[in-house]
């Protein structure tokens, strides 16, 4: 079987079973695969080859990126044997492959303190700049989630996002009755139509708008601070794991989650020791 006969299945097989993310994140990798080894034969592709390949499009990329890139070549190889091509080699499993782009030691999420968070909140006088932040530090969104919000999709306490990473349709986000009633009013203030975004900036921007905030207070900050932030505060006033997981932070599962809640800095532990014991 020729190498873009495989990359096709494959593909066919993510287009009819997985998530647009995953689709697209396999696609960079395998389309380019195939491109590089269009009409060879998948079994006279060597390990020097797959190592040439994976070293060219992951120069200068962070280790995560790189073992994810081989993670794909990886289950491509995996699906190819099963299906097509039986008792077929995979260069990825070699051991000179699997340390080279070995996944990385994650290091524990920061926590940012609840009253930083608070302070730097409130400190931000830009209205539109405050209710993006408090979106991702009060409800969790995500800063893509924030950007794609429009007035339509705001009712009741909760805003339907259209388009979510998941791939699940109507997935919807809970927000504080006094945040809606500031989001709508900035809304009507603005003349912002109902199929309008109400953020209408790039990721770049929201970014760099929330890495002021923390500049501010002297803290670095980034938007998924935020979102961790809003998971974690939930979990310690006592809320089920379970309702983080699918509530907030909106995981497939219960694993996602606890790798998302921050280690107890000190701060906080005497803070709920005093609370709780004091």
């Amino acid at each position: 079987m020729l190498v873009n006969e495989a990359v096709n299945n494959y593909m066919q097989y993510h287009e009819a079973n997985s998530r647009p993310n995953t689709v697209r994140g396999f696609g960079f990798t395998l389309l380019r695969f195939a491109d590089d080894f269009r009409g060879c034969d998948i079994r006279a592709v060597s390990e020097n080859d797959v190592l040439s390949f994976l070293t060219k499009i992951s120069s200068g990329k962070k280790q995560a990126t790189k073992s994810s890139r081989a993670s794909m070549l990886r289950a491509f190889y995996n699906f190819t044997a099963d299906t097509a091509v039986p008792g077929l080699s995979n260069p990825c499993c070699r051991p000179m492959i699997r340390k080279i782009f070995r996944r990385p030691r994650m290091a524990p999420p920061r926590l940012v303190d609840k009253d930083l968070v608070d302070e730097i909140i409130y400190r931000t006088t830009d209205e539109r700049s405050r209710l993006m932040m408090e979106l991702m530090g009060r409800a969790g969104m995500r800063v893509g989630e924030v950007l794609g919000v429009r007035p339509d999709d705001i009712d009741d306490g909760k805003i339907t996002i259209r388009r979510p990473k998941s791939g699940r349709l109507g997935e919807a986000v809970f927000i504080p009755k006094k945040l809606e009633r500031r989001l709508m009013d900035y809304v009507r203030s603005c003349g912002i139509a109902g199929r309008s975004k109400i953020f209408d900036i790039s990721y770049t921007t929201a970014r760099r708008i929330v890495c002021r905030a923390g500049d501010v207070v002297g803290v670095k900050l980034r938007p998924h601070d935020l979102r961790r932030h809003a998971a974690t505060q939930a979990s310690r006033s006592g809320m089920p794991l379970e309702m983080v997981s699918k509530v907030i932070l909106r995981h497939a599962d219960l694993a996602t989650t606890q790798r998302y809640l921050g280690e107890v800095n000190d701060m906080e532990a005497s803070r709920w020791i005093e609370h709780l014991l004091g």
